[in-house]
């Protein structure tokens, strides 16, 4: 068969909404400022769709950084790649300041979070090792295993009990070749909210060897008293032999990091093959990057704006009667049960007549029947748009409870 002729009978899980769902569910245009009032379709909206944890996204001091580093520099230094010609004291100096904040002895830069991840994975493990991981993991992560030619096992989410039976599982495997074991999971995780169960994961090295790789991908700049992150909220981060952490949430950038020992590292510089055969970050987004570090330090008040906000709309939703499942970070999913269709009535109800913009996700990335709504707080919002939200919610609710979304398709958004 034709390559081009059997996409075009089988556009994927997602793709197959793609005529109805283009430029409305999904690729969405939110124009203007990065605020908490964007535009969408027309009308002026409150987005709760963006990872702008901190506010640092059209932040004062972040924007004249980022206009002068570009001024100074322009986007094309440097060229070529870090091994051959694009390595610069700044990245080195973004590095050990990343290194530092994060309690390890070294950080190498990343050009993008995803690829990056997927590229870590390939350059620790080869065909003799096996990795244990967690089943709801980041789509990087997933990715970075399918490279992997060697044993892998997976444990339910946060199932500490039946990671412990993998793990001895992958040490029995392991034997047989003298390779090594790699366990991956998240800090935060993005969809669900909730938290990786560092402290119980470490406390199993005490029962058998393994290295450990968190992405903490959310959890970076949100959790722990200084925001470095899950590791540092259970007092275990000294314990994480390889943190990965991205730009691409609380620092409101692109690119990413790994932290880890000193060798690690180094072997890293010559081993991780998405920085070897792509083009440095350019100046202004290292330079961008280390004005943004230094905010997300200097600032507590940033971090603690977000949790005042996530405090507020998590209880708000739960004393109104929401599931928001086992959430313990600024994520915040809303679950509730309908139908596809129901699911896009009722999205387009909450844009058009409540002016609310946020992510839905549904079949198959989630269970049939469920609709789920992830908002994510930050700093940027107020206790009003938390109200405004909730009591939108909860109207909502009412109407996809009484099947005044339930059509066969897409309904004219309803009047109020």
């Amino acid at each position: 068969m034709d390559i081009f002729e059997k996409i075009k009978r089988n556009m994927g899980p997602l793709g197959q909404y793609q005529k109805e769902a283009h430029g409305y569910f999904a690729f969405p245009k939110l124009e203007g400022q990065i605020a908490p009032h964007m535009k969408f379709n027309g009308k002026k909206v409150l987005t709760w769709s963006l990872n702008n944890y901190l506010g640092l996204g059209n932040h004062p001091e972040v924007r004249e950084a980022d206009a002068k580093a570009a001024k100074d520099w322009g986007l094309a230094y440097p060229m070529g790649a870090r091994a051959m010609s694009g390595h610069t004291a700044q990245h080195e100096e973004l590095e050990a300041q990343l290194a530092e904040f994060e309690g390890k002895e070294a950080a190498y830069l990343m050009n993008y979070g995803y690829q990056g991840m997927v590229s870590t994975i390939d350059a620790l493990v080869d065909r003799k090792d096996v990795i244990v991981y967690d089943s709801e993991s980041h789509a990087c992560i997933l990715d970075g295993l399918r490279l992997h030619m060697g044993k892998r096992f997976v444990f339910p989410h946060n199932n500490m009990e039946n990671l412990e039976k993998q793990l001895e599982r992958a040490t029995k495997w392991a034997a047989k070749d003298d390779g090594g074991i790699l366990v991956i999971t998240e800090g935060v995780f993005g969809m669900s909210g909730d938290v990786g169960k560092l402290d119980e994961i470490v406390a199993l090295k005490k029962k058998f060897d393994f290295r450990l790789l968190v992405d903490d991908a959310h959890g970076f700049g949100t959790m722990g008293k200084t925001g470095a992150g899950v590791g540092e909220h259970f007092g275990v981060q000294d314990q994480i032999d390889i943190y990965f952490g991205t730009f691409a949430k609380s620092m409101a950038l692109i690119g990413g990091f790994i932290a880890a020992d000193r060798e690690v590292i180094d072997y890293m510089y010559y081993n991780l093959r998405s920085q070897i055969f792509a083009k440095s970050l350019p100046m202004p987004i290292v330079i961008g990057a280390m004005k943004r570090l230094e905010l997300l330090k200097t600032r507590p008040e940033l971090k603690g704006k977000l949790w005042e906000i996530t405090n507020a709309l998590q209880g708000g939703l739960k004393a109104k009667g929401f599931n928001l499942g086992d959430t313990n970070s600024p994520v915040t999913p809303v679950m509730l049960n309908g139908t596809v269709m129901e699911a896009a009535n009722l999205v387009m109800d909450l844009r058009e007549n409540y002016g609310i913009f946020c992510s839905i996700v549904v079949y198959p990335v989630v269970p049939k029947g469920v609709i789920l709504l992830r908002l994510i707080p930050t700093a940027m919002h107020n206790l009003d748009h938390v109200e405004e939200t909730i009591k939108a919610f909860s109207e909502i609710k009412y109407k996809l409870e009484n099947k005044l979304y339930d059509s066969e398709k897409v309904m004219k958004p309803i009047a109020q």
